[in-house]
């Protein structure tokens, strides 16, 4: 195990970073306790914690999380925390476990929102037309 390792995530505009080092299972995100967040946030953002039982108590956790709304910041943060894990533990069943479980904890949502074009409101939004 190495000193700290860091590791982000993403989602939509969110971008999320994890510190991870050894410690006591301490979960901070933006400087604030996990135990703060709303229960159904706290749930996305303790998933890959849940699924890592044995190293849940063995590691201190950093998250610094920009961008997007609460729900896209959440998922980010999971991301970032499941893939500092995987590093951090160097554990190949823990990976494969995360990738059977839900292959957004390792690999980053590569989706973004499409450019709006000319003649109408948004990306497939037209102005309607008239024939009278």
């Amino acid at each position: 195990m190495a000193e700290v390792i860091i590791a982000s995530g993403k989602r939509k505009s969110a971008i999320a970073r994890a510190y991870i080092s050894k410690g006591k299972g301490i979960v901070r995100v933006n400087n604030i306790l996990l135990n703060a967040y709303p229960e159904y946030l706290r749930e996305i953002i303790q998933e890959p914690l849940v699924l890592a039982e044995k190293y849940k108590n063995k590691v201190n956790i950093k998250v610094n999380v920009t961008g997007g709304g609460p729900v896209s910041q959440a998922e980010a943060a999971r991301t970032a925390i499941a893939k500092a894990l995987a590093e951090f533990t160097k554990d190949e069943e823990l990976k494969r476990m995360f990738m059977e479980y839900d292959r957004t904890l390792l690999v980053s949502d590569t989706r973004r929102k499409e450019p709006k074009k000319q003649l109408g409101r948004g990306a497939r939004k037209r102005r309607q037309k008239s024939y009278r």
